[in-house]
């Protein structure tokens, strides 16, 4: 039984042109989760997965253990993570029981810590992916849509006038890894379905989509190291 990860980097990002190989504080930001992920020496194999020829240079610069060149089917806007992963296992006959977990590339806040959590729980929780998930900042039953002219439309009219206090917290997935058996990833057509939420606080779960997620990384990146420094001293 092996631990596999898989760091799935597609060059056509639209929202954020070539985001997985931008400069993050002096690195590229996919080099930066590869050395977290190596750090924990928690896997026999890295492997990069992707179609774009460049990510693929600078993938072997980096030191991935694996180059997987994904078919370009797999590579648009409305392919899904679980079909990525799923191409990979499926070509390398690995075997059912191996730990295989899926790292997203844009990651500076991925921590060697949830890694292992997660793994662990996935030990006795075989037929499940685990993942790391946090809270929404504000009740989601009080959200709402913009209509012509931004005026306001409430979704739920119902709990307008209730305080936010009353509501339950609802989570999301915090966008950083997935772990599952091999098996799982195989057969299985959700990622998030029945799947087991890791809970980790807001400030380590920025999931970089567009410019605005990337100025985000950049003010918590550098308030951690701050903060990293002065509790140190």
């Amino acid at each position: 039984m092996k631990n596999i990860a898989i760091i799935p980097a597609r060059g056509g990002s639209k929202r954020l042109p070539n985001k997985n190989i931008k400069s993050f504080f002096g690195k590229k930001i996919l080099e930066r989760t590869f050395l977290i992920t190596k750090k924990s020496r928690l896997f026999h194999k890295i492997v990069l997965s992707t179609e774009d020829n460049k990510i693929k240079k600078i993938g072997k610069k980096i030191g991935f253990d694996v180059i997987w060149s994904r078919p370009k089917k797999l590579s648009n806007d409305k392919t899904k993570t679980i079909d990525v992963i799923k191409d990979f296992v499926k070509k390398n006959n690995l075997s059912p029981l191996d730990n295989i977990c899926c790292i997203y590339p844009c990651n500076p806040f991925l921590d060697i810590r949830d890694l292992k959590k997660c793994l662990k729980i996935l030990k006795s929780n075989k037929e499940n992916f685990i993942f790391p998930i946090t809270n929404y900042t504000h009740p989601i039953q009080r959200s709402f849509t913009l209509k012509l002219k931004n005026k306001v439309k409430f979704d739920y009219p119902k709990n307008v006038n209730k305080n936010t206090q009353l509501f339950k917290k609802r989570y999301h997935d915090a966008g950083q890894f997935y772990w599952g058996k091999s098996k799982e990833w195989k057969k299985k057509k959700s990622i998030q379905d029945n799947g087991i939420g890791h809970i980790i606080p807001l400030y380590r779960a920025v999931d970089i989509d567009d410019h605005d997620d990337w100025i985000k990384a950049k003010y918590l990146f550098l308030g951690k190291k701050k903060l990293d420094k002065s509790v140190l001293q």
